[in-house]
């Protein structure tokens, strides 16, 4: 077949049977056409609509212009020559003006060398129940993308919240498959309403970093589509323009060369009309993958550049495949207009308004999980003197680690915050509590003496000091190394401490604990040490730039003065906010749902010596918390953002009502979780993990199981009261129409998630959950206002997906629905009859 065949050409010929030897490659992919080439069994999604006839002629007048050496060159990533510090960049083919197309990470903002908007992460813009704020987010993502020299955004991420101890919990949005559908459709449309194309990832499965390059995902048929596909088939009916393939293996094969899942279900049943991509470096072979359906390896061209090209002339691969993944791209880009003969100018970026809507994200998410006495909001004298204690009150925590990590303009600390909106006459305090960046050695630690404080090596040069030390007792100690450049090896005791790791966990380190406030990269190490003497070795070697390093510490000294220090302020205060963290990042899981370090610790001598203590939490997620009795109020913040501080201040002075609601059931211990206890289901046992909850992720979980939550799912308190009442249920249209009557009956403004389920069909001889999330509305009420809320329940929601019949099925009969304020706060229940249509 010669480099320039016609696509029409190569369809002819794949037209006939056998006209091109079958070739099987790895996961038993047989690539005997191409896929997606055959008729739809649905239409394109209107937001995705087909080309027109005209646009359908360009691109296959390019493709016959193509050489093979310039058709494979748009299916993988290269090196950028002029590189803005985005995930991936694919060469155009200048003399057939196609344009170069830059892909960024985005699913907090968009990840490149210069400042952009740091949004709250996803998963606190979900707990806000708001599809149309998420529209508005994804819109900013779309602007900032275009404006900062983007095509393509690495965003949403539409996996569920299956494990507490996945490191990417923060990125996603919800463990309840309907909600993160609505969001997930939501977040496209905006993305694509500026002109950037969406990659909704990880497609699918992808629900943990843990072994995530090669651990295989056992699901069957029925749990994928009631559970993780729903967030991707939303994405495609919402038009998104790209796919991102998961890391992981799906029901044995990986899922970038998974034909059931890119040509069978993605294109052929959903009718997805762009292309599909790899995870970095998440491409595993050639022939199987490009049979499969995968159209782009990112970010090199290790199996789609020259052993594309050889399989294709070596005939193990049909040109055809080629053209039709070039064919996929190039539809994409010119839907895009990144084909125009005048592409549409890119926008200035508008960063005032990035930080507007960065700031009502964070107030919008935030969960009040726990208000005794009247804890919160701070007003009169308990608004003017206040002690504000950890780490993350006086540094900032923006978001968390990987490739959502974003460099904001600007990013104030909650103790700013809280100092401005105290005002002049407040007393307000701060006290470290935990040390997370370190103290200096003593400067005679060593024998001989060293400064390991502020070091800096010249390029070319390089520098090593070894000495010994002696402790008169066991000690626990935390080494701490800050650097630029390539990070220098630390020995103790002829150990090294701060290894290469493979990989994302090198990559990333944390939004928080992997750099210090001056832009030093840190890495840390806890170790149990012997009384006596111990020794220490510290190498930089020469390198082509000149770089700094210091060496820090922390002891059980250390940190009983820090917490003792905090115990003083507490007392001291009439009112105390205590900021907690943990650090999730791409390329690792939690090991633990506790607090790190000596937080728990922490928490529980300073809330015993003043009640009024309200924790502020700005961690990924579900978090056990065996200090909760002591503290006066809790209050979920996430990572919220480059506004975080501002947004945290605003509901801790009542200027805002919380109106977030939990996405996730938090446990109530380590066990008591839909995957504890079971490492069958997490994180998998040689190799191989499966998903034996079937439909019961999150929430669906705790009621199968009766499993009482720490918090539950939709949980989330308000300043002021509320009550539901008036429950009216009837069919309609194929579903349910739900009306009730929503109070506020406190003396505050305030905001409510109304939050409608549905119990089991009858009728359906299938394992079904205890209650669906079947909608939601999110209101805001003055004090003594009432609202009729009508939640309209569709046919899906009340289907189950049948394996035999490979389709959804009504479920009929007579179904209880219930309303409330979470999972398990329903005070409202009555019971429809669901008719088979």
């Amino acid at each position: 077949m010669s480099e320039a065949v016609s696509r029409r050409t190569a369809m002819r010929l794949l037209g006939a049977a056998g006209a091109v030897g079958a070739v099987v490659g790895a996961g038993g992919c047989a690539p005997t056409a191409p896929p997606g080439a055959g008729p739809r069994k649905a239409s394109p999604p209107p937001a995705a609509a087909a080309p027109g006839k005209g646009a359908a002629a360009r691109i296959d007048a390019l493709l016959e212009r193509l050489t093979l050496e310039e058709k494979t060159a748009l299916l993988h990533g290269a090196g950028d020559p002029a590189p803005l510090g985005q995930a991936g960049y694919v060469p155009g083919v200048p003399r057939l003006r196609i344009p170069a197309l830059r892909l960024a990470d985005g699913p907090a903002g968009v990840r490149v060398a210069k400042p952009a908007t740091a949004l709250p992460a996803p998963v606190m813009l979900a707990s806000a129940f708001d599809p149309a704020l998420a529209r508005e987010y994804g819109r900013l993502l779309g602007r900032e993308g275009r404006a900062l020299g983007q095509d393509v955004l690495l965003a949403p991420m539409a996996n569920l919240i299956r494990t507490p101890y996945a490191g990417r919990n923060f990125e996603t949005l919800a463990e309840d498959p309907r909600l993160t559908a609505d969001l997930v459709g939501e977040l496209v449309r905006g993305i694509q309403d500026e002109g950037l194309v969406a990659a909704v990832k990880h497609f699918a499965l992808g629900n943990q970093e843990r072994g995530r390059d090669t651990v295989d995902m056992i699901a069957a048929d029925r749990t994928l589509h009631e559970t993780e596909l729903r967030g991707f088939e939303a994405a495609v009916a919402a038009g998104a323009g790209a796919v991102m393939a998961a890391y992981n293996k799906v029901n044995g094969v990986h899922a970038g060369e998974s034909k059931p899942l890119l040509d069978e279900l993605l294109r052929d049943t959903w009718g997805f009309a762009g292309w599909v991509m790899s995870g970095r470096d998440a491409t595993h072979s050639t022939v199987a993958a490009i049979g499969a359906g995968l159209d782009m390896e990112m970010p090199g061209g290790t199996h789609f550049g020259g052993p594309l090209r050889q399989a294709v002339r070596g005939g193990t691969v049909p040109e055809a495949f080629v053209d039709l993944a070039v064919h996929r791209i190039l539809t994409t880009m010119d839907r895009f207009g990144l084909l125009a003969d005048r592409p549409a100018a890119r926008p200035a970026r508008d960063a005032a308004a990035g930080a507007r809507l960065a700031r009502k994200v964070a107030t919008a998410g935030a969960v009040l999980l726990r208000n005794e006495h009247g804890t919160l909001p701070l007003t009169g004298a308990d608004a003017r003197s206040i002690a504000v204690i950890g780490p993350t009150g006086q540094v900032p925590f923006v978001g968390g680690g990987g490739s959502s990590h974003v460099v904001p303009d600007r990013a104030a600390s909650p103790l700013t915050a809280i100092r401005q909106r105290a005002g002049s006459g407040a007393a307000v305090r701060h006290a470290l509590g935990e040390d997370l960046y370190g103290r200096p050695l003593p400067p005679k630690l060593l024998t001989p003496a060293a400064d390991l404080d502020d070091r800096s090596v010249e390029a070319g040069k390089s520098w090593s000091h070894e000495g010994e030390f002696r402790l008169a007792e066991d000690d626990e100690w935390t080494l701490l190394v800050h650097y630029t450049g390539q990070r220098p090896g630390v020995r103790l005791d002829g150990e090294e401490l701060f290894p290469v790791l493979q990989g994302a966990a090198e990559r990333f380190a944390g939004g928080l604990l992997g750099s210090a406030p001056d832009g030093m990269s840190v890495r840390r190490r806890t170790l149990a040490l012997k009384a006596g003497t111990h020794r220490l070795a510290v190498t930089a070697p020469s390198g082509p730039q000149s770089r700094r390093f210091r060496l820090r510490h922390t002891t059980k000294a250390t940190r009983a003065a820090d917490v003792a220090e905090a115990v003083r302020a507490a007392k001291e205060a009439r009112s105390v906010v205590l900021f907690a963290y943990e650090d999730a990042t791409e390329g690792s899981d939690r090991t633990s749902l506790a607090l790190p370090g000596g937080q728990a610790a922490l928490i529980e001598a300073v809330a015993a010596a003043n009640p009024r203590t309200a924790v502020v939490l700005n961690t990924s997620g579900g978090t056990t918390m065996p200090w909760l009795p002591r503290t006066g109020a809790v209050l979920q913040m996430y990572y919220p953002g480059q506004e975080g501080a501002a947004a945290t201040a605003d509901v801790l002075f009542g200027d805002v009502d919380p109106g977030g609601r939990l996405t996730q059931t938090f446990p109530a211990d380590e066990e008591a979780t839909p995957v504890g206890g079971d490492p069958v289901r997490y994180p998998g046992v040689g190799g191989r993990q499966e998903y034996t909850e079937g439909v019961h992720v999150g929430h669906r979980w705790y009621d199968a199981q009766h499993v009482a939550p720490l918090f539950p799912f939709g949980h989330g308190l308000s300043y002021t009261t509320w009550q539901y009442e008036k429950l009216a249920v009837r069919p309609e249209r194929g579903g349910l129409r739900v009306e009730f009557t929503v109070r506020n009956t406190g003396r505050r403004k305030g905001t409510d998630v109304a939050q409608v389920y549905v119990g089991p069909s009858p009728d359906l001889k299938l394992d079904q959950p205890v209650r669906v999330l079947a909608g939601y509305r999110r209101l805001t009420l003055a004090p003594g206002a009432e609202q009729r809320v009508t939640v309209d329940v569709d046919a899906r929601t009340l289907s189950s997906w049948d394996p035999e019949r490979r389709a959804w099925v009504p479920g009929s009969g007579r179904r209880e629905v219930f309303a409330g304020r979470s999972s398990r706060e329903l005070p409202l229940r009555a019971k429809a009859v669901v008719r088979s249509r």
